[in-house]
């Protein structure tokens, strides 16, 4: 030991690494980086992005077309009270269909084209929920012709009646087929049609779907002057309609009486109680009493 530590140090000499080895280094290096630098420009390029967008937007699609949840199942109806609202939802035509393939304005437009429907709108919450408010024309008679009943709205146009209204004045044509004077007819407009080749062909189907699409409305006078029959004797339920003699009711005292049409039934009226007041003073009962010509009253008698 005393020799080791008596001992000179020794220098190692300097170690290098050679050069053949650090051109092997240098190129093993570059065969290893050249591949990633290229996969990453490859796989971050824009045309890649894109791609991966595009295929990530149509599986959103797809899930959200298959997805029932965005389907519109219950579509509800408000504003509604004499139209049903299953009409007013098949004629939006809303009833089942997707939340992104609906158009709310023609849908809107639908509704407003139905009878008796004065406005409509149709509003949209995500992700299934539609409403449809509607604000309807209120019928004021009840029009019973030919077996059929319609409503009477303000201007007279006759629509079909859905439900039963109670308090409502009904009014029965007599006889057994509907009467050209009672009610008029006119012919609908339609859109006009390109003139074409076909125009000959179709002519005849044209005309006949023409004659088939009506619309029924009551005259004024009779609509007038059954409303204010209404009005001054709260009591009628119903009026018959006849186009040669009027408006008349049965009486409940055991005769009919004709009023004819107008707006003069508050005159009618007093000059029918004044001439029924005579008759039964005479003790005379009358088969019918009629007023139509306030002017020149008459009665038959049993």
């Amino acid at each position: 030991m005393e020799r080791v530590y008596t001992a000179a140090a020794m220098p190692f000499p300097q170690m290098a690494v050679p050069k053949t080895a650090r051109k092997r280094r240098r190129r093993n290096r570059r065969l290893v980086s050249v591949p990633v630098s290229s996969v990453k420009k490859f796989i971050l390029s824009a045309r890649w992005i894109s791609l991966l967008i595009l295929a990530l937007c149509t599986a959103t699609l797809a899930l959200i077309g298959m997805d029932e949840g965005f389907y519109l199942k219950l579509v509800p109806v408000e504003g509604a009270a004499s139209i049903p609202p299953d009409e007013i939802v098949a004629a939006s035509g809303l009833g089942g269909a997707h939340i992104f393939a609906v158009e709310p304005q023609l849908a809107a437009q639908r509704v407003d084209e139905m009878p008796g429907v004065i406005s409509a709108t149709v509003s949209l919450e995500w992700p299934n929920q539609a409403v449809i408010q509607i604000s309807e024309e209120s019928p004021v008679a009840v029009w019973e012709q030919g077996g059929q009943r319609y409503w009477v709205n303000d201007d007279g146009e006759l629509v079909p009646a859905r439900i039963d209204i109670p308090g409502l004045l009904h009014i029965v044509v007599e006889g057994p087929a509907p009467n050209p004077a009672a009610v008029e007819e006119t012919p609908v407009e339609t859109e006009a049609e390109d003139v074409g080749e076909d125009e000959a062909d179709a002519g005849e189907d044209g005309a006949e779907a023409a004659d088939a699409t009506r619309v029924l409305f009551v005259p004024q006078p009779v609509l007038q002057g059954a409303l204010q029959l209404k009005e001054l004797r709260p009591n009628i339920e119903a009026l018959n309609y006849d186009p040669g003699a009027g408006l008349s009711y049965q009486d409940g005292r055991g005769w009919r009486a004709y009023f004819g049409t107008g707006t003069d039934m508050a005159q009618k009226l007093v000059v029918y109680e004044t001439l029924v007041e005579k008759l039964v003073a005479e003790g005379i009962t009358p088969q019918y009493v009629s007023v139509q010509n306030q002017e020149k009253p008459f009665y038959l008698g049993q």
